[in-house]
């Protein structure tokens, strides 16, 4: 067993399996501070900083850990923040792809899969951001085409 690469007997492996068959994927915005940090910026005491934190992670809207805070999906809703997801398929001209390719993923998207078939790409994003990132995509040279997915409810 080398540091790099720890064996998992049969039974972990199994209960990571479960876990991420039952799991349900949640989208977090993750600040990456200390509590010293957050209530120093905030101008209040560490004691009153972490008795807010408390009260928010008791009530689903954060996560903690050791130098992190995670916003949850609760979170971003109640800060108007999670408007719903869209899809963006992305038509490329072959000569523009590395280009095309470079600036996309420059872009505050949540996610960009490359594809095959008809397609060139496809941008996942909330959509609050839609238009912005819609003029960045039609402002790309070599960008032949891009249709939208708004997404109406997750089944």
């Amino acid at each position: 067993m080398t540091r790099d690469r720890v064996e998992l007997t049969n039974r972990q492996v199994e209960l990571l399996r479960k876990l991420y068959r039952e799991g349900k994927t949640i989208e977090v915005h993750t600040v990456e501070k200390t509590q010293d940090e957050l209530a120093e910026e905030l101008g209040i005491t560490r004691q009153a900083l972490s008795n807010h934190l408390k009260v928010l992670k008791e009530l689903g809207y954060i996560r903690t850990g050791r130098g992190f805070i995670d916003l949850t999906e609760k979170a971003l809703e109640l800060l108007g923040e999670k408007k719903g997801d869209v899809f963006i398929f992305v038509k490329i001209e072959p000569t523009k792809r590395k280009e095309v390719y470079d600036a996309i993923k420059k872009l505050r998207v949540k996610k960009v899969y490359r594809v095959t078939g008809d397609i060139d790409l496809i941008i996942e994003a909330d959509k609050s951001r839609l238009d912005e990132i819609l003029e960045e995509i039609a402002s790309l040279d070599g960008v032949k085409e891009t249709i939208t997915h708004v997404v109406l409810g997750v089944l």
